[in-house]
């Protein structure tokens, strides 16, 4: 079975999604990923288990993935110095977990003399254990020319190679993904195994990827006939990167099968459409005949509302920041729930009900509380 479509790898369980095996696997689901790869092993030792409790972490969190239709894969950083004890946990784990695909992770280690040895001897231990029904894949770095790693011995037996696409300090992620294709085509690598990269998701030494960059990077591989793609790393990506989640909502708003972003939801449009302070975006939401509605007055037409958010963001909030904290609804009705935030003056309980028509806003109920940030004192505005 070939691997498809888009997979994030999970580093420390703990740290993704307070460790909530359930919210793992919301998040996965809604986000369109079609495998997630956890780490399972380093060394000879399990990981993501918890040893003062006793307990493996990795089980709640396969179950939950699976229970959406999700395939779970286990990854293994191996050293190479007791490749046969080490070929032992990889197959254990496999086997306990009822894993859909095992990862080997080769890096420097693998790099020193002798071992091309480690790596054939781990190799033919870990095939003669999980035989030929558990596809497996070897990760490492992105160009083989500058890392001399035991690739034959490793890739004769996988059946994919998941090079590590880190544009790290650089802008270029598609350039580097076909040099990356390119190097595995070269005649020193005689086992060319289908090739699933790694993309970056990630922050390191201040560098951090854009949104553009990443849509590239899927665009690429996408173009290049790629089955798949993956992003390192889950906890990382949506706690480090800045603005929070950006490349996240990238990602999972990408839909593999067409190509193309999914279109995002209403609301989040017109929360886009606010924080361009601009009117005339704002009115591209709404249809002619459009009815506002505030607690004070009930306005008609383009016009009407036009002047509503000129006084807004001229003179309540302007140059503000909103926030979607929530929504709800499907269809032709939706409920949002926003935040803004601008130098003096905040909305912590925005709350609004659209009505829509040929996904254009043609009913709007708005509701919210001004608050002065400095002095604190709250001043309602209901017009």
């Amino acid at each position: 079975m070939t691997l498809k479509g888009k997979g994030f790898y999970i580093w420390k369980i703990p740290n993704c999604e307070g460790g909530d095996a359930h919210q793992i696997a919301v998040q996965a689901k809604k986000s369109g990923f079609s495998h997630v790869l956890i780490k399972v092993a380093n060394g000879i030792y399990s990981y993501n288990y918890d040893w003062n409790r006793k307990i493996d972490l990795v089980p709640p969190v396969a179950q939950a993935l699976r229970a959406v239709g999700i395939e779970v894969w286990g990854w293994h950083y191996v050293y190479g110095d007791q490749p046969s004890a080490e070929a032992r946990i990889a197959v254990r784990r496999v086997k306990e977990l009822n894993l859909d695909g095992y990862v080997i992770n080769a890096e420097a280690q693998y790099k020193e003399p002798g071992k091309k040895s480690a790596a054939t001897q781990f190799m033919r231990a870990l095939r003669a254990g999980l035989g030929n029904s558990i596809p497996v894949g070897l990760t490492s770095y992105r160009y083989p020319s500058l890392h001399p790693l035991p690739w034959n011995e490793f890739l004769e037996k996988c059946d994919y190679n998941m090079p590590q696409v880190y544009w790290i300090h650089a802008h270029n992620p598609g350039a580097q993904l076909a040099r990356t294709l390119n190097e595995f085509e070269s005649t020193r690598i005689k086992y060319r195994r289908p090739i699933i990269p790694i993309g970056a998701a990630f922050r390191e030494h201040g560098w951090e990827p854009t949104k553009n960059e990443v849509l590239e990077f899927i665009d690429t591989a996408r173009s290049l006939n790629l089955s798949a793609v993956n992003f390192w790393e889950w906890d990382s990506c949506r706690s480090a990167l800045t603005p929070r989640d950006e490349i996240w909502n990238a990602i999972a708003t990408y839909d593999w099968e067409v190509g193309t972003e999914i279109p995002k939801d209403i609301t989040e449009r017109y929360i886009d459409a606010l924080n361009t302070h601009d009117v005339e975006q704002v009115l591209k939401l709404y249809t002619d005949r459009a009815v506002h509605v505030t607690s004070a007055r009930t306005v008609f037409g383009k016009s009407e509302i036009a002047a509503w958010y000129t006084t807004l963001f001229n003179q309540l909030l302007p140059n503000a920041t909103y926030s979607r904290t929530g929504f709800a609804g499907s269809g032709n009705s939706r409920h949002l729930t926003w935040n803004a935030k601008s130098i003096q003056r905040a909305v912590l309980n925005g709350n609004d009900t659209l009505g829509l028509s040929d996904d254009k806003i043609t009913y709007h109920y708005s509701f919210f509380t001004v608050k002065e940030i400095s002095p604190q004192t709250d001043m309602p505005f209901d017009f």
